[in-house]
């Protein structure tokens, strides 16, 4: 199995194990994402207009038509035109852009907070895009030279006239001279006509007053993004994934011990074995008490993730022969008197089960004594008449600090760790015969009992 399975799996067993708490975060998410999108991104709409430019333009110069359509005097001046309360240019500034389109179009967007305001914004901006270019293009800079121009053409106008007074004038035969005459007249007509249509036509102020705009900008029907919706969306996302990565973190830096050889070398005992402790059903778990641990039970955080799922063993007499052969190394351990401390620590309800089902197990050779014992600050029973203490517990639940801690309080109370039983939980078979009651009844008896101080 490579790496990359390992890591689907991991992340399976999240969803599996975890599916409340991921759905109670994405739930937080989607919260964050609504009060984002009411007090930081409310919805905003978007309306374009489209100003189209006759002509042969070149790109830099389209180029240069989108910069003058957002540039501060253009946007100032539709900012004093709506005259909306509070709204500046400045503030305008961030809400309009353009940008050139095929067919020497310009599309100029306006976004606003309600549809209505947007449709103004781009039809304004369009009109006042317009009329400012016509302005700089020189249609309206010079009065002088518009005075000059204007005066140009009557002149041009009363020479043509003369022109034709003169042909009319001369002599209407159909001499040399008379036709010659007639002739350059034409001619000078003509090169007059040419002049004025060639100065038309170079006179920027003629091309960029051509400038039109295409109709008023449509109204939006839809928010532009990000829409609430998608904000909405988004946080419910980013929140899950944050978990998602947040519980493979937890895992990755967790200094929990998971192997046998790891939990021996922690406490400092010899290994003697592993013992199989039967999954309880969920609804036969037992239950803490306190809204904490109640919280807990609801998102599903009462369960382990980051541990393998139970595997599914034997029948109850293969269970029961790795019992018989932990005890038959433990009194191999043992010098007499034949008396022992099993150590469980507190909370560990695998290993406490465990624990009951070895007391059982062994019966009475060796007297076996189960004490549980905190795993923050332990503490365990002066040393009497036992002759050693073993310890019991789950592997992936405790760190090696935490073990030590144990080592030291059992060496604290006079007692030699003779040995260390580590405990992991099956998935049964259904009960092939019913031959065996009385084993099973001292089995639930050996489990289900407080045997916290008392002996077994």
């Amino acid at each position: 199995m490579n790496e990359d399975t390992i890591r689907l799996v991991t992340i399976g067993r999240i969803l599996r194990r975890r599916w409340r708490l991921l759905a109670v975060v994405a739930l937080v998410g989607a919260l964050f994402g609504y009060g984002t999108s009411v007090l930081l991104l409310p919805p905003r709409y978007t309306a374009e207009a489209s100003v189209l430019l006759p002509g042969q333009w070149e790109e830099r110069e389209l180029l240069t038509q989108v910069d003058i359509a957002t540039s501060s005097a253009v946007v100032d001046r539709v900012a004093t035109t709506l005259a909306w309360k509070g709204v500046s240019g400045a503030d305008l500034q961030g809400k309009v852009t353009a940008k050139a389109d095929d067919g020497n179009i310009i599309k100029i967007s306006g976004t606003a907070d309600t549809p209505e305001r947007a449709q103004r914004l781009s039809d304004q901006l369009a009109q006042q895009f317009v009329t400012f270019a016509v302005r700089i293009a020189g249609g309206d800079t010079d009065p002088a030279a518009d005075t000059a121009t204007e005066a140009l053409r009557k002149q041009v106008a009363e020479t043509n006239r003369r022109i034709s007074d003169l042909a009319n004038a001369a002599d209407p035969g159909q001499s040399v001279e008379s036709v010659q005459a007639r002739t350059e007249l034409e001619g000078l007509r003509t090169g007059l006509q040419d002049a004025m249509k060639k100065l038309e036509e170079a006179n920027p102020a003629t091309a960029k007053a051509s400038m039109v705009v295409m109709g008023p900008a449509p109204r939006p029907t839809g928010a532009a993004a990000p829409t609430r919706t998608q904000l909405i969306a988004a946080g419910a996302l980013l929140f899950f994934l944050l978990a998602v990565v947040g519980h493979l973190a937890a895992a990755r830096v967790s200094r929990r011990l998971r192997t046998e050889a790891e939990i021996a070398a922690a406490l400092g005992s010899p290994f003697l074995g592993t013992v199989d402790v039967p999954a309880e059903p969920r609804g036969h778990r037992p239950e803490s008490h306190g809204s904490r641990a109640r919280l807990r039970r609801l998102l599903g955080m009462d369960v382990r993730w980051d541990i393998p799922a139970p595997q599914r063993s034997g029948d109850e007499a293969e269970r029961s022969i790795r019992y018989r052969r932990v005890c038959a190394r433990l009194r191999d351990q043992l010098p007499a008197p034949r008396r022992l401390l099993v150590v469980v620590p507190e909370g560990d309800e695998v290993a406490r089960r465990a624990a009951g089902q070895l007391a059982a197990a062994v019966e009475n050779d060796p007297l076996l004594r189960v004490v549980e014992v905190s795993a923050d600050r332990p503490i365990v029973p002066d040393r009497d008449t036992e002759s050693g203490a073993l310890a019991v517990l789950s592997a992936g639940s405790w760190t090696a600090e935490e073990l030590a801690d144990i080592a030291e309080a059992c060496a604290d109370g006079g007692h030699e760790l003779v040995g260390v039983v580590v405990a992991g939980t099956v998935h049964t078979r259904p009960t092939r015969t019913a031959g065996r009651p009385a084993d099973e009844a001292t089995l639930a008896f050996a489990v289900h009992g407080h045997a916290t101080g008392g002996s077994a």
